[in-house]
């Protein structure tokens, strides 16, 4: 009972960040995603969380699939998207090849659930990271972003947000769409330098990146994965994450 009034109370917490701001964040966040997206385009929002991605999408136009596999957060999407004949929950995480996957639960702040112990450990005792808990486990099922594909059909854009997962969900991509983001923290450089790696072995050739939820590009220019590469490796601590996007052209 105690866990599931705190993952409440999370939920609360993060519907307040993520759906506050007013409208100068809607702006700032439909003018970044109009970038890639247009009206009737098919969108993939994995690793969903509270949605607020989802309704940017859902501003511009779009059809989206959000995947989401923490089980309080589907229910979250659910009443606030399930009347939406143009939003798709899909209750499952994204990664290398289908399957299950063990979730690690964080009942105080539920958009940091993560499937890789590896970014638990990198969290412990980072700056930024104090007092962070992953306390509970739940086994949730595996696709890949191909058979969502396969599913749904060909997204204009894919947004990524995993929590050091991002890589394992690229391993299950080899139809890239034309614009897609993935989520990257400076406590696990390597994964987001594999991810990188990633998107250009599909093709990517252009990039540039947002920090934290700023929701502005910081080159304004896009740039080739090597400056990518360096921009990343020599981000300060401090910076703690954001998101960089690829573009194919």
């Amino acid at each position: 009972m105690l866990e599931t009034l705190r993952t409440a109370r999370g939920i609360v917490r993060s519907l307040r960040t993520y759906y506050g701001g007013g409208a100068t964040r809607r702006h700032a966040m439909d003018a970044l995603y109009g970038r890639f997206v247009r009206a009737g385009d098919l969108v993939f929002d994995v690793g969903a969380h509270v949605g607020d991605r989802v309704a940017a999408f859902r501003r511009l136009g779009a059809r989206v699939i959000a995947v989401e596999p923490q089980p309080a957060l589907v229910c979250t999407l659910r009443l606030l998207y399930g009347r939406d004949t143009s939003v798709i929950v899909e209750p499952q995480a994204a990664g290398a090849a289908p399957g299950e996957v063990e979730l690690l639960l964080n009942a105080d702040n539920p958009t940091v659930a993560t499937a890789s112990v590896d970014f638990i450990a990198a969290a412990g005792g980072a700056a930024g990271w104090e007092g962070q808990r992953w306390t509970r486990r739940v086994t949730v099922p595996v696709t890949t972003l191909d058979a969502l594909i396969a599913r749904h059909g060909e997204p204009a854009f894919i947004k990524i947000d995993v929590e050091g997962f991002e890589a394992e969900a690229l391993a299950g991509l080899t139809r890239p769409p034309p614009a897609l983001s993935f989520e990257f923290t400076t406590i696990q450089r390597d994964v987001a330098l594999a991810a990188l790696e990633r998107c250009a072995a599909l093709g990517y050739a252009r990039f540039d990146a947002a920090l934290g939820e700023s929701c502005a590009l910081v080159n304004n220019a896009w740039i080739p994965a090597d400056a990518m590469r360096r921009w990343l490796a020599e981000l300060p601590h401090a910076a703690n994450s954001g998101d960089v996007y690829a573009v194919r052209d």
